[in-house]
């Protein structure tokens, strides 16, 4: 037997024959095809992905995110860690996502800021800013941002004022923060 043969046969044993999404059954017709009909391997992988695509895209649409979000460098490494995992790991709870899971990750982004910041005094770094409002609570506020050739990380948000004096203090705290000898 291929291994391709096997994992799409543990795919389809991992499965059940009816599938309860959003609250309604349904029978899946990938997996309802009549006892007559053999399905080709190819036909097996097709049907997966259409089924497991529809189950992401009811995730998407329940929870309104943007189609874009596919397109995140994130999303096949998400998707190739859910195949891997057993089919008795449990979903990550709410809980683990908004405490220790975003810990982990809020601590990788730091080490990278640390690791990109040690790079400024060999490649030089631009300070870039934008200003924007928000559309809600008609507050405006304006981004600093530090480019290299290397990469570029948010640096700092501030609100704003109609005067020429805040921009500049704000611009001399920046550059100060990030030291004037990296500003290019």
């Amino acid at each position: 037997m291929y291994q391709e043969e096997s994992y799409v046969e543990e795919i389809v044993s991992s499965l059940s024959r009816s599938a309860n999404i959003a609250g309604h059954s349904r029978i899946d017709p990938f997996l309802s095809k009549p006892k007559s009909e053999q399905m080709t391997l190819k036909g097996m992988v097709k049907g997966t992905r259409n089924m497991l695509g529809r189950y992401v895209g009811k995730w998407f649409y329940d929870k309104g995110i943007p189609f874009d979000a596919a397109n995140s460098p994130y999303f096949t490494p998400m998707v190739n860690a859910i195949q891997r995992a057993r089919p008795k790991v449990k979903p990550l709870t709410t809980y683990e996502l908004s405490g220790p899971i975003l810990d982990e990750e809020v601590e990788e982004v730091r080490k990278w800021i640390k690791e990109y910041k040690q790079s400024w005094p060999r490649t030089g770094i631009t300070l870039m800013s934008d200003g924007w409002l928000n559309k809600v609570s008609k507050k405006e506020f304006v981004n600093f941002l530090a480019y290299s050739l290397k990469s570029k990380a948010f640096l700092y948000v501030s609100r704003t004022k109609n005067d020429a004096n805040f921009y500049v203090q704000l611009y001399d705290q920046i550059v100060e923060e990030v030291g004037d000898k990296h500003v290019v």
